[in-house]
């Protein structure tokens, strides 16, 4: 297959982003990545046509896609750090009310005070289907939509939503049983979870788990292969390895092999930036209006059209560190512990860690991590001053700072343009000559409108 300068295998792209999802679940780095060995030596074993293994493949890829949406009602019924409970959460029998109901008391509350956490654990004991629907089916649906958002088969995203139905009809969403579960979607269900019991304890646990729940979540004919695995143990230390990703590359096949160009890129930074911005649902939109914003102050101010898409996909993913960061610290309406705050002020470099190992992303990756620097100092994460913020970062720090501000928030209302822009011009950490240019480009909206 020929392969042009600007263009790169989605499947790269995708892979090196699925270690945000990572995060956002609570699973180990590389759980994406595991998921996806597992599930395409299965898909070999079985002979799979080629096209069916490019639908699995990136199936096994963005599974958690739908994710980092269940987070804000996984905290409120549960109230305690998002990324913790789901990881848990995957480790129980969800399908039985009454395992349901003991994990989300156990856990209710973690690391509040006893008041609170009784609280917590009363509301949690009669919300059982609740959290496991918040969780199972929210993320079966979001994941599917962003599967579609990014052009996959139909077949990938159909995998995605029914990778929780169960051999038994007692999973979800739609409660599917045995050979009626699409094949790609038992195939992803059972390496998902294999990966997930095989790295929280260790292989032995895994295969267990996979005997108990044989004809039960899992069709049994999978379980058997995956159990016949029991004694492979460099395969499986393969999974921990440094080759893994590159192993993964190598199983994609090549005469489906998935390539995109700049606009496809764009493509990608859009649907990811969704996926972070449904975190949290009162930022809907907020990625990329700041990827808007900060590209017109790009246009505004004479940038190039390298720039300007430099700008926009910055903007598109500035906060994509924050799928690492707890719902309870993000949405706080009280005083932030020294720990949470220090967990905040780590989200921009979780954003350029991500970013800076995607080859096409890679040359945007320091920008975006520099959204909450400030002119004065007072920013973080380095703490840079005056001219070690160069003309870039000042736009998107201004991009994102105006449209946090006009946003409602949990423990404030939102702003009007008009007052967000007088807090913004007393503000000596941000540029004054970029919010002058912003004010221009506001006008000139609300004359055109």
């Amino acid at each position: 297959m020929a392969v042009h300068a600007n263009t790169i295998r989605l499947s790269e792209v995708a892979s090196s982003l699925s270690y945000a999802l990572d995060l956002a679940e609570g699973q180990p780095l590389g759980h994406g990545v595991r998921t996806g060995l597992i599930g395409m030596r299965l898909a070999e074993e079985l002979a799979l046509d080629a096209a069916s293994r490019s639908a699995l493949y990136y199936a096994l890829l963005l599974v958690n896609a739908g994710g980092p949406g269940t987070a804000a009602e996984i905290t409120a019924l549960l109230d305690g750090d998002d990324r913790t409970l789901k990881a848990g959460f995957a480790t129980i029998d969800w399908t039985r009310a009454i395992a349901a109901a003991r994990y989300g008391v156990r856990h209710a509350g973690e690391g509040r005070r006893a008041w609170s956490r009784t609280r917590a654990m009363v509301r949690a004991a009669g919300a059982a289907r609740r959290l496991s629907r918040a969780f199972i089916s929210g993320r079966a649906e979001r994941g599917a939509a962003v599967a579609a958002k990014l052009g996959l088969p139909v077949a990938s995203a159909q995998a995605i939503r029914n990778a929780d139905e169960h051999w038994d009809g007692r999973g979800q969403p739609e409660g599917l049983e045995g050979d009626a579960i699409p094949l790609l979607a038992r195939i992803v269900g059972l390496a998902r979870t294999v990966d997930v019991f095989a790295t929280a304890e260790d292989t032995g646990a895994a295969v267990d788990m996979v005997r108990d729940r044989r004809g039960k979540w899992f069709d049994p004919a999978l379980a058997d292969r995956v159990v016949a695995w029991a004694d492979d143990h460099l395969w499986w230390a393969g999974l921990r390895g440094s080759t893994a990703a590159a192993r993964l590359a190598a199983a994609e096949p090549r005469d489906h092999i998935r390539m995109v160009d700049e606009a496809g890129l764009d493509d990608i930074a859009r649907a990811f930036a969704d996926v972070v911005d449904s975190k949290r649902p009162w930022t809907a939109g907020h990625s990329a209006r700041v990827g808007a914003l900060a590209s017109a102050l790009g246009a505004a101010s004479g940038a190039d059209a390298a720039t300007e898409r430099r700008l926009l996909r910055a903007g598109l993913l500035h906060d994509i560190g924050e799928l690492g960061v707890a719902n309870r610290a993000l949405d706080s309406s009280d005083a932030l512990t020294p720990d949470q705050f220090t967990e905040i002020k780590r989200h921009p470099l979780q954003t350029y860690e991500i970013l800076s190992k995607i080859p096409p992303f890679a040359a945007f990756a320091r920008l975006a991590a520099l959204h909450h620097e400030r002119l004065n100092g007072t920013g973080y994460p380095w703490g840079l001053t005056g001219d070690e913020i160069g003309p870039e970062a000042r736009m998107l720090a201004v991009a994102e700072v105006y449209d946090a501000l006009i946003l409602w928030r949990p423990y404030r209302p939102a702003l009007a343009p008009q007052t967000a822009l007088m807090l913004m011009r007393s503000d000596t950490g941000l540029d004054s000559d970029v919010i002058a240019v912003l004010e221009r480009i506001l006008g000139a909206e609300t004359r055109a409108g």
